[in-house]
């Protein structure tokens, strides 16, 4: 399927391009988030009249997207988990447990913005992981893993 995207997407193309994906992802994803269009003759002519005012926002919300990071660069979060004398952990620290956390603290994050590369965080210690705010917007957080012995 065609279309024109609304906004950058990783790994596919930036604001403007007219790009071939697969039906399902197109339909079921980037629409339905408004992250692109059909590229019909219609759609392209009103995004060619339009393109001022949607490159003005994008260029907007890459700039609030730079100013949480510039508030979050340096946080360290610290997260208290139940551990087992060796240090590991009974249960496990997940994006969602960082987030909520960031949250707390005053930054605007959600779950699907923490990327923890290396999967949920198992044992106590510093870890790093990368909090997404745009597709090019990523800024390195530390995360302190605290074990409890009980």
């Amino acid at each position: 399927m065609q279309i024109i995207l609304l906004e950058k997407v990783a790994n596919l193309g930036s604001l403007g391009d007219v790009v071939k994906v697969k039906d399902g992802y197109a339909r079921n994803f980037l629409i339905p988030t408004r992250q692109a269009r059909r590229a019909t003759t219609a759609a392209i002519a009103e995004f060619e009249a339009r393109r001022a005012d949607i490159e003005k926002a994008a260029a907007a919300k890459l700039a609030d997207a730079q100013a949480a990071g510039e508030k979050l660069n340096g946080v360290v979060v610290k997260i208290s988990q139940k551990a087992g004398v060796d240090g590991r952990l009974f249960g496990s620290v997940t994006n969602h447990d960082i987030a909520d956390e960031l949250v707390k603290m005053g930054h605007a994050v959600t779950k699907a913005q923490v990327r923890m590369p290396h999967g949920p965080l198992k044992a106590a210690g510093e870890y790093t992981v990368v909090v997404g705010l745009h597709t090019d917007v990523a800024i390195e957080v530390a995360v302190q893993v605290l074990g409890e012995t009980a």
